[in-house]
């Protein structure tokens, strides 16, 4: 484990299921401090605070919106209110929907826009703003996904926001770069999230979506949270403004293995 980690405060948007969860309970192993944020599954996020607990940290759950820039704030002042701190952040929360583009409403394109690219963007600012005032050297992990990389049709609002999420994050990695101040992405591939288990619970859908994955499995959420955990380390302390994708070389043109095209 990193001990340089241990006793550290983050706050973890959309922190109630799924990758969230999993990054949560890996920083409870550091024996980490953890705010989940949820924004309306309150069971998963008292279940997600048992799970860091057992796991050897300490956590408290918060409801925000976190599109909303007074959420993001008083997400701020949970972690320095109930652990004294805040050292990481993870803007994990994230949603999806599938549309055709021709068909796609105004209304599902600003909520996926709100949630996957706006809610980066509050949580970030909330995060500097603490980070600058309290001259500290911080940590920013935004949750990106292979779509930043690769076109996905019928999703096009979800490519577009995670397409956002690469570039702000490399743009106020560069920005904050001088104060210390490290800000990264991680990229998942396809993996085995609640999200996903009626799609992968299909033989023939599990099917088609490994024959995308070089390594031929669909990836674990935990691997996802080893990642969060290397990034918000101090064994990535010259690391700074990439994606780390989690994908099982998914980025790397499948279609094109063993010498194809």
């Amino acid at each position: 484990m990193y001990e340089d980690l241990q006793n550290k405060v983050a706050v973890i948007t959309g922190g109630s299921k799924g990758i969230g969860t999993a990054i949560a309970e890996r920083f409870g192993k550091e024996h980490m401090k953890v705010v989940i944020n949820y924004h309306s599954d309150a069971a998963g996020a008292d279940a997600a605070v048992k799970t860091v607990e057992a796991a050897g940290g300490q956590a408290y759950a918060v409801q925000a919106d976190i599109s909303d820039e007074a959420s993001a704030k008083r997400l701020v002042d949970a972690a320095v209110e109930h652990f004294g701190d805040l050292d990481v952040w993870v803007n994990n929360a994230g949603m999806e929907n599938q549309h055709p583009t021709a068909e796609l409403s105004l209304a599902d394109w600003q909520r996926v826009i709100n949630v996957n690219l706006t809610g980066v963007f509050l949580g970030t600012k909330a995060a500097l703003d603490y980070f600058l005032s309290h001259d500290k050297q911080g940590n920013i992990i935004n949750m990106s996904s292979v779509h930043e990389q690769i076109p996905w049709p019928t999703f096009a609002h979800y490519a577009a926001s995670k397409g956002g999420v690469k570039l702000f994050t490399e743009t106020v990695a560069m920005e904050y770069a001088a104060k210390k101040i490290r800000v990264n992405a991680i990229g998942p591939g396809a993996i085995n999230t609640p999200i996903n288990a009626q799609k992968f619970a299909d033989p023939e859908q599990l099917k088609s979506t490994t024959a995308m994955v070089p390594m031929q499995r669909i990836g674990k959420p935990e691997e996802v949270g080893a990642a969060a955990a290397w990034l918000a380390s101090n064994e990535s302390s010259y690391v700074t403004g990439i994606t780390l994708f989690v994908d099982g070389g998914m980025t790397l043109y499948p279609a094109f293995q063993g010498g194809k095209g």
